[in-house]
């Protein structure tokens, strides 16, 4: 069957079934896979692609003009620079199995996926030695049923996270052979509500740990981040993303919720940590437990201000502290995130806790012309700490979400990585505009 022909044809059958919000996930039967392999002399299973054309009408194909860093091999192509794959794909889960290696030299992998969730973080494989991996990518749309949409600001319109694609990159060194991805219905999903520093942040070099997290979770679990810069808990309500993870969440599922940074901007009358903020924390909690899912609440990071002792100045007010009565008074799991970084960037101390967050002189990345000195936005370094602060915090819960945490994590703020032993290669697309919420 000719490429087109057969893309259309599996895409059909995936993006014909209606989407079956409020009912249960058993009902929706498992679609059959699309299948991609790569290289001059693949062997022929689904889709064969022995060139790399750009992604286009055939709903597949290398984006981002990226095809010409593609050294097609026999059975495989490697990234001579970062390289970006996509297929046109509607909103759900899916499970992504991607076959790595090349047969005539050693491969350093690394992947991510739409707006830069690390799947997979520099796996390392000999000439001739072949591994599979898989992991779960959640697709979103801004549609809510019928009529309804989630209102997005006019800079995350062109974000790789709501283009009605599935986006792959694959960072230089990578070598793949083989992709797979398949649609699942019956999956847990751990959503994610929250600010700047939780989003799924689209361009470098700002991170948050949200898209970190991924790469430490099984294949038996969605992250579903639907968290935006900016937002306060009566902004992401208002602007529908509330809705829509109400639209979605299904019994056993788990929602983490961490806000404060912009909520604490916010003056007038109802306004303030144990007014509306609490009241707005307890409303979230009901909702989440009326859906039969399982609720956690985490407190804001710090923000890097240090005071002339080698101290963080609190900047935070009563929010923590407001959160923290919420979760005890409603029993819900409490990750203490505020607790956590003062340990860890008082570790670190105020010259190398710099190396966490978006700090650079300019001229570090092309057209950056000022230096970028922000103390509250992580880069990638920084924001793979905050995860890890994360995990380790729901492994200590016990609600159930430990159990999809690939390994045991043995990690602690009071000892924290150094930033000289971080080696993870830094997305291309590039932005030195700060994310809204600042």
């Amino acid at each position: 069957m000719y490429r087109t022909q057969l893309y259309r044809t599996a895409l059909c059958l995936l993006s014909c079934i209606p989407v079956l919000q409020g009912q249960s996930r058993a009902n929706n039967p498992e679609e059959e896979p699309l299948i991609f392999t790569f290289g001059q002399n693949a062997i022929s299973e689904g889709e064969g692609i022995a060139s790399s054309f750009p992604y286009g009408q055939d709903g597949y194909g290398f984006d981002f003009n990226t095809g010409e860093k593609v050294s097609m091999r026999q059975r495989s192509f490697v990234a001579e620079a970062p390289v970006y794959f996509s297929v046109s794909l509607p909103e759900g889960n899916y499970k992504v199995t991607v076959e790595l290696g090349s047969d005539d030299f050693p491969s350093n992998n690394t992947v991510k996926a739409e707006s830069k969730r690390i799947m997979l973080a520099e796996e390392k494989l000999e000439a001739g030695e072949v591994r599979t991996e898989s992991f779960v990518i959640n697709l979103r749309s801004i549609q809510i049923g019928e009529g309804e949409a989630v209102r997005l600001k006019d800079r995350e319109k062109s974000e790789l996270n709501w283009d009605d694609k599935l986006t792959l990159e694959f960072s230089r060194g990578t070598a793949v052979r083989k992709l797979v991805i398949t649609p699942v219905s019956d999956m847990t999903t751990l959503f994610l509500a929250g600010d700047s520093t939780v989003t799924d942040q689209d361009l470098a070099p700002w991170a948050s740990w949200g898209q970190f997290i991924t790469q430490y979770l099984n294949d038996n679990i969605a992250v579903a981040n639907y968290a935006s810069s900016g937002a306060s808990l009566s902004s992401f309500k208002a602007r529908k993303r509330w809705e829509k993870i109400l639209s979605l969440i299904q019994k056993g599922d788990y929602v983490i919720i961490e806000f404060g940074h912009n909520d604490e901007k916010q003056k007038g009358e109802g306004q303030g940590p144990w007014l509306n903020y609490t009241a707005l924390l307890v409303e979230f909690i009901t909702d989440v437990r009326e859906k039969g899912a399982i609720p956690l609440l985490a407190t804001p990071t710090q923000r890097r201000y240090f005071t002339g002792e080698g101290k963080l100045k609190d900047t935070h007010g009563d929010y923590p502290e407001a959160m923290r009565k919420v979760a005890k008074e409603h029993h819900v799991p409490l990750i203490d995130l505020t607790a956590m970084t003062t340990v860890l960037y008082e570790t670190w101390g105020d010259e190398k806790s710099r190396k966490a967050f978006v700090q650079y002189p300019s001229h570090t990345f092309p057209g950056q012309d000022k230096e970028l000195a922000d103390n509250t936005h992580f880069n990638d370094f920084g924001a793979h700490e905050i995860a890890l602060c994360v995990l380790s915090a729901v492994r200590s819960q016990h609600t159930g979400l430990e159990k999809y945490i690939k390994e045991p994590l043995e990690y602690t703020p009071a000892r924290p990585n150094d930033f000289k032993n971080w080696t993870l290669p830094m997305s291309p697309r590039f932005e030195p505009v700060k994310p809204d919420g600042n």
